[in-house]
């Protein structure tokens, strides 16, 4: 087999979650050539991956939308004669991709996402609380699949080449012998987003530390706006909406000392560089299999509640209405937390 296509379409931290394991893929087979096909927007996650790894923008609003542009992705894809095709996403649209090229006698696998399982552990009651399988092991059974056998082996996007610091240097500023710390305070969905008046404590016990510069991540109008005050109330503090772009964002987070992220994109991206994200967690939980690449669980932040998690994603409102898994958690316990990973950094 030499060429393999690849298709994992979003969200944003699924797609970040299959980078380790194409790295993986790509260096335990140097000769296999690797195309995945996800939205432009992600490109910058695949930059720093293996040659061997190209990388195909699928306009899924434009010229790809629909039955007609999918069909149209899919010859444009079946004229570089793929020897296999590996599903990382099975939804509706990578369904009739995936069947398309079954049709053509191309060998397909797709992954399981383990839906069984990730409903014994987030209904109401009588849960199965256990921890299942990681995205990242999921994704390596469909190569697998294929005939593929590796290690999961991979330290960070910028393992390769030395993060160019250059392109940041006008927005961040030099960092010296500061300690820089990330804060994404934010989530597509209410529960999973910490309370914003008790992350403003976070932000101001670390403002008020000696040599410490605060970087805010996030993006949307409202996201921006809150930012953008936090960044004006409390000192040594910059919001990053606007300033950086993905690439030059991912470039910071490996500069960072630690991220303190929810359970969302930017706990991945953090992750892929290689730093120690505190992560954040409400109506979801690690054991749902969505942790970022190698981070230790000591660095996880939740509250021990009989209810959680009642959602994979966070979306369904909270059963006993007042987000108590988020509200439980004090600042203290994260300004601690963030302390104890500084330390243990230095030492």
């Amino acid at each position: 087999m030499k060429r393999l296509l690849v298709f994992r379409f979003s969200a944003m931290g699924d797609v970040a979650m299959t980078i380790p394991v194409l790295h993986a893929l790509a260096k335990q087979y140097p000769e296999l050539e690797i195309t995945v096909v996800s939205r432009a927007a992600f490109y910058p996650l695949f930059e720093k991956l293996p040659a061997t790894v190209s990388f195909i923008a699928a306009d899924l609003q434009g010229k790809h939308k629909g039955i007609k542009g999918l069909f149209r992705l899919f010859r444009e894809l079946h004229k570089q004669k793929f020897d296999a095709v590996a599903d990382l996403h099975d939804v509706l649209r990578t369904k009739f991709l995936r069947w398309c090229f079954r049709l053509t006698g191309t060998k397909t696998a797709r992954i399981d996402k383990g839906r069984k399982e990730k409903q014994k552990l987030t209904r109401p009651e009588n849960k199965v609380f256990r921890p299942l399988k990681t995205s990242f092991i999921r994704y390596q059974e469909v190569f697998q699949k294929l005939g593929f056998q590796f290690p999961l082996h991979f330290s960070s996007i910028f393992e390769q080449a030395k993060a160019d610091t250059g392109q940041i240097i006008s927005v961040t500023g030099e960092k010296g012998n500061d300690t820089w710390i990330g804060i994404a305070p934010f989530a597509k969905h209410k529960g999973k987003i910490y309370p914003l008046p008790l992350m403003e404590q976070v932000i101001d016990g670390l403002s008020q530390q000696p040599d410490t510069k605060i970087f805010l991540f996030g993006g949307g109008k409202e996201e921006t706006a809150t930012l953008a005050a936090w960044e004006k109330k409390f000192p040594h503090t910059l919001a990053l909406p606007g300033k950086l772009r993905m690439n030059g964002e991912l470039v910071l987070m490996s500069q960072l000392d630690t991220m303190v992220s929810m359970d969302s994109a930017n706990m991945h991206m953090a992750s892929l560089t290689g730093t120690p994200v505190i992560s954040i967690w409400g109506a979801t939980h690690p054991y749902c299999g969505f942790s970022g690449w190698n981070q230790s669980s000591e660095n996880t932040v939740q509250t021990d509640l009989s209810c959680r998690p009642c959602s994979v994603f966070g979306n369904k409102p909270c059963l006993r209405q007042d987000y108590a898994c988020l509200y439980e958690i004090k600042p203290e316990e994260i300004l601690q937390q963030i302390k104890t990973v500084l330390k243990r950094r230095k030492s």
